[in-house]
């Protein structure tokens, strides 16, 4: 039995992955959060959540099934292709469990504008915003009103693109207090780490 680092954050493709995106997404979100990160697909599929009248999928019913298959990991984070909804939106790319353990990231509207063959470096940073993003939420933050920030909400690609890959000052003095509260609560829950 293989035995997952302490204190990891678990990537999980879904469907067919990018081996490049994923080690590119793990190497940006270790050095942003300073957890060792996995590669670990967790689910096989997500039909279960397809909403056949919007052909979409709802990523609220995909986040309540990735927390609980991840039991090692401090966080995990869902890379799917398929386009997601929440009822109160078109589309999105991606949602969080404020301050849970899981979020997910859609690839599906990041491609737009651009073929991620012809500008590969373009798109993975596209992705990593986004995943860096969710994750921050899973770590408490919320949508930031300054516009440079990672954590600002985005509606576009466009949006994607002019967003900074870094948190503001704020965000981060209040992701690095979150940080040293998760690890003293993992480490009282774990003590043999």
């Amino acid at each position: 039995m293989i035995v997952p680092p302490p204190h990891s954050i678990a990537i999980s493709p879904v469907g067919a992955s990018d081996t490049e995106l994923l080690i590119q997404v793990g190497k940006e979100i270790s050095r942003i959060f300073g957890y060792q990160t996995e590669i670990i697909p967790l689910l096989k599929d997500v039909d279960f959540a397809l909403d056949p009248s919007r052909n979409q999928y709802h990523s609220t019913l995909i986040l309540g099934e990735l927390a609980s298959l991840a039991p090692h990991a401090i966080k995990v984070v869902a890379i799917v292709q398929v386009d997601l909804f929440i009822p109160i939106l078109t589309h999105i790319f991606g949602e969080a469990q404020l301050g849970g353990k899981a979020c997910i990231i859609s690839i599906y509207r990041l491609r737009e504008g651009l073929s991620s063959l012809s500008n590969p470096e373009f798109y993975h940073k596209r992705v990593v915003k986004e995943a860096i993003h969710e994750l921050g939420h899973t770590f408490r933050l919320r949508h930031c009103r300054d516009q440079s920030c990672i954590m600002h909400y985005c509606r576009t690609v466009k949006d994607v693109d002019r967003r900074s890959d870094q948190f503001c000052r704020y965000c981060k003095v209040l992701l690095e207090d979150e940080m040293k509260r998760l690890n003293r609560n993992w480490g009282s829950r774990n003590p043999a780490i």
